[in-house]
């Protein structure tokens, strides 16, 4: 007997919406059964729909799907959206005024009062906040891809000592555009310094994923950051050089071993996506690096490395996240994995 939950994807024939798909195929607790897109994909075949980019064939069971209409008329109550700012707004928004679970990679609503934007190994106490929401649905939020690399990497260094400031320049994969992204003649031989809205969302959003949930909603972090983004020429990878000034005075032994030492309570429900170890710290001088460590725990696992005092701020180091597994489709697979073990799915299978 299958006990697995429907699960539908919107946005499925996008880059990220195919690495839902893939992640889905064979999942233990997920049954991937519906999937949505645009007007010009509705009512083709699935692998007629889509210009598949993943290194893996579709997955054979979801070949033959025929892809939906984004509206909430579908049967799976817990839907997976992989759809472009563009649209995702109103569209999201809507499933969860039907009684949908929407738990999103798009930038919409990651600020609304009533909706979590969740990291589960950072602030799983945060997902209270959809019991205040009437109407029986709800949107659940994914950080953006460089905020989840660095809030994992400062939340055990935040609770331990303290933060005062962080300074950030990333080096960002050309595949957080999307499929076809950027032309070649402007990638190859190039650094682009800068990706639309980027700056803003590194500079809040660790402060609302860092704060404390109190009194049905969330005390932002108190803590300034500033960051530069830039597209480098490496296909998938989020590369971030960090500066950081803390409160109190604290060694480099002891911050590596918060790193080292830090797991919380996906690893401890050994979560399906969860990986064994989410920081994992490298002594080696030229570590970590994107073609090497991306890949690190199934792509779930932040790679941090060249912890060193700082002589501007405190220390300075090096963060590595994989931006389409963990930084998008494997994170929000794992926040729904966290609310099915909390009891936040029960009723809707």
């Amino acid at each position: 007997m299958n006990n697995k939950i429907s699960v539908a994807v919107l946005g499925a024939t996008g880059s990220v919406g195919q690495k839902f798909v893939e992640l889905l195929a064979d999942h233990p607790w997920f049954e991937l059964t519906e999937v949505a897109a645009s007007d010009k994909s509705v009512g083709k075949k699935y692998s007629e729909a889509v210009n598949w980019v993943m290194l893996s064939p579709i997955p054979e069971k979801i070949k033959d799907l025929v892809v939906r209409k984004c509206e909430p008329d579908l049967k799976s109550k817990l839907v997976f959206s992989a759809l472009d700012a563009s649209v995702a707004g109103e569209i999201e928004t809507e499933f969860a005024n039907k009684g949908y679970y929407v738990i999103s990679n798009a930038r919409n609503h990651r600020f609304d009062d009533d909706v979590p934007l969740i990291i589960p190994e950072v602030n799983s106490d945060h997902l209270e906040m959809i019991k205040k929401r009437s109407g029986g649905g709800a949107i659940i939020t994914n950080p953006n891809c460089s905020t989840i690399g660095l809030a994992l990497a400062l939340k055990p260094i935040h609770d331990n000592f303290g933060i005062e400031a962080v300074n950030v320049v990333t080096m960002q994969a050309i595949s957080g555009a999307g499929y076809p992204g950027i032309s070649s003649m402007d990638i190859i031989d190039n650094v682009i310094p800068f990706i639309s809205g980027e700056e803003e969302k590194i500079e809040t959003e660790p402060l609302k994923l860092l704060g404390k949930h109190e009194n049905s909603k969330i005390n932002f972090a108190n803590f300034k950051i500033s960051a530069q983004c830039n597209r480098v020429a490496v296909i998938d990878g989020h590369t971030e050089c960090v500066q950081i000034k803390l409160k109190k005075k604290v060694s480099a032994d002891e911050i590596i071993d918060t790193w080292k030492n830090y797991s919380t309570l996906p690893q401890k429900l050994n979560l399906p996506s969860a990986p064994e170890h989410p920081i994992i710290y490298f002594c080696e001088e030229k570590y970590p690096q994107p073609k090497l460590h991306r890949n690190i725990g199934k792509g779930m696992a932040v790679a941090i490395g060249r912890l060193r005092e700082c002589s501007l701020f405190d220390y300075k180091f090096v963060i590595l996240s994989h931006n389409t597994i963990r930084g998008a489709a494997g994170g929000t697979i794992l926040i729904s994995e966290l609310m099915k073990s909390q009891g936040y799915l029960d009723g809707i299978l």
